[in-house]
């Protein structure tokens, strides 16, 4: 998996509720654990921009709510640079819900995604609104 080209802080923890802005069913998602997160015992991941964390459905179609599914963060609210000085934030926290091979579950994504995901997760870019 490629590296992110930006510095993303990462203001996302456990137990974060986050909106859903794709097609596949899922409204609100909870968070529950990081995918690949190495850290100290007892220390709670931190997560941002890029990161894929596992989360359960809480509010959307009755055969997706309480199901446990991975999801990608796209978008988030506090503000991060990149390395040509520019700082980058968006108006909300959002995820897309993704399957165990990176590819996104659903079909079209309501806004647009982060630049960092578009050259790690070029799929998900593809059905995107836009990239900034």
């Amino acid at each position: 998996m490629k590296g992110l080209t930006g510095n993303v802080i990462k203001t996302l923890t456990m137990g974060s509720q986050l909106p859903c802005t794709d097609n596949s069913g899922a409204k609100v998602v909870k968070v529950i654990s990081a995918v690949g997160f190495k850290g100290k015992r007892g220390r709670s991941p931190q997560l941002g921009v890029g990161n894929v964390v596992v989360a359960s459905v809480r509010k959307g179609k009755p055969d997706m709510v309480k199901k446990v599914v991975k999801a990608l963060i796209v978008r988030q609210k506090k503000e991060y640079r990149r390395p040509n000085g520019m700082r980058i934030f968006f108006e909300d926290n959002a995820v897309v819900l993704v399957g165990d091979d990176f590819l996104p579950i659903g079909t079209e994504i309501k806004g647009v995604v982060a630049k960092e995901i578009a050259e790690r997760f070029p799929k998900v870019a593809a059905i995107s609104s836009g990239v900034v």
